[in-house]
C-alpha cells in the first residue's frame, strides 16, 4: 500500500466528527451535571465509588468477558490456521498479537476485549468457524482488531464514567426518599432535585453513549477493508452471521443478549428494541458503507 493510500484511507472525517460531537456533548452534559450536583450533594464519595466500579470493570475487562461468555484460550497447535490468520492481520495492523479464545456455540459471531492492545483477547465462536470461509473470517478478525487498535474498551469506559456516577446518584436519591417517606425533611426537595436531574443525565448519557458505541463499529468495518483490502468479504460475512441469527431460537439468542455489545453482529432475540437504543448500527448502513468504501478503493488501485 503506497502512501497516497495511507493517507487516503486512514481518516473518514464525516465519522470522526460526528464522534467528536458526540463526545463533546457528553462533556458539556457532565459539566452541568456536576454543576447541580454540587450543590445539592457531596458527591466525592459518589465519584471514588463509580471510579472502584469502572475501574475493576476496564483491569478484569478479559476475564469478566471470557468468564461470562464460557470462551476458553487456545493454543496454536489447537487452531493453527486461526493462530496464522490473526498473525498476518496483526503484522499488517501493526498491532501486538492477541490471546486466541474459543467458544463452543453454534452461534456465529466474534469479539475483542481487553484493558490494552498488550493485554487483549479475540474471540469467536464454533458457529462462526464452521460458518465463514477463510477470506469472510478474515473481514471479521480484521473488525475485532480494530476494536483494539482504536483502544474501544478504553474509550467507552471513561465515556461511560459520569454516566455511571449519574447512575449512583439516583439510587442515592431513591433509596434516601424511601427512608425519609412522610417526614417533612427540608432536604426532601434536594433528594427530589438530585433524583431527577441524575436520571435525567443518565438517559441522556445512555443515549450518547449508544451513539458513540454505533460509530465506533462503523469505524471497525472501515478499519477491517483497510487492514484486509477486502470489504466485500466483510460484507458476505455480515450478511451470513445475520442470515444465520435469524433461524437461531429466540431462547437462544437471549442467553448471550448480554454480550452484544461485544459481538460484531448483535443477537437479538426480537424481544429488544429500537436502533436508538442498540450497541450497533443497523446491517442495511454497515453494508452500505463498505459497499462505498470498495467503490473508491477500487479507483485508487493500480
Amino acid at each position: 500500500m503506497d502512501m497516497k493510500r495511507k493517507e487516503w484511507y486512514g481518516k473518514d472525517w464525516g465519522l470522526a466528527a460526528r464522534m467528536v460531537l458526540t463526545t463533546g456533548l457528553l462533556i458539556l452534559l457532565y459539566i452541568a451535571f456536576l454543576t447541580i450536583l454540587s450543590r445539592f450533594l457531596e458527591f466525592f464519595p459518589l465519584l471514588i465509588i463509580a471510579a472502584v466500579f469502572l475501574f475493576a470493570q476496564y483491569y478484569f475487562s478479559d476475564k469478566l468477558v471470557l468468564w461470562s461468555t464460557g470462551a476458553r484460550i487456545v493454543s496454536r497447535e489447537e487452531y493453527p490456521e486461526l493462530h496464522t490468520l490473526i498473525d498476518r492481520l496483526c503484522n499488517s495492523a501493526d498491532l501486538p498479537r492477541p490471546r486466541v479464545a474459543i467458544i463452543d456455540t453454534s452461534i456465529p459471531n466474534a469479539f475483542a476485549t481487553g484493558r490494552s492492545q498488550k493485554k487483549a483477547v479475540v474471540a469467536v465462536t464454533t458457529g462462526l468457524l464452521s460458518r465463514l470461509n477463510m477470506e469472510e473470517l478474515e473481514g471479521v478478525l480484521g473488525h475485532e482488531l480494530t476494536h483494539i487498535k482504536n483502544r474501544d474498551v478504553l474509550v467507552i469506559t471513561v465515556a461511560s464514567f459520569l454516566s455511571t456516577v449519574a447512575w449512583f446518584a439516583m439510587r442515592y436519591a431513591f433509596y434516601s426518599s424511601l427512608f425519609r417517606a412522610g417526614s417533612r425533611d427540608r432536604n426532601a426537595g434536594a433528594i427530589l432535585v438530585i433524583f431527577l436531574v441524575s436520571l435525567l443525565v443518565w438517559l441522556v448519557s445512555f443515549l450518547l453513549l449508544r451513539a458513540l458505541s454505533r460509530y465506533r463499529e462503523f469505524a471497525a468495518d472501515r478499519g477491517s477493508a483497510i487492514i484486509t483490502g477486502n470489504p466485500s468479504a466483510l460484507i458476505s460475512a455480515l450478511l451470513k452471521i445475520s442470515g444465520v441469527m435469524k433461524r437461531i431460537p429466540s431462547e437462544d439468542l437471549r442467553r448471550v443478549e448480554g454480550m452484544n455489545a461485544f459481538f460484531i453482529i448483535p443477537a437479538i432475540s426480537g424481544e429488544t428494541i429500537m436502533s436508538l437504543f442498540s450497541t450497533h448500527p443497523p446491517l442495511e448502513k454497515r453494508i452500505e458503507r463498505l459497499s462505498a468504501l470498495e467503490r473508491a478503493m477500487e479507483g485508487f488501485r493500480p
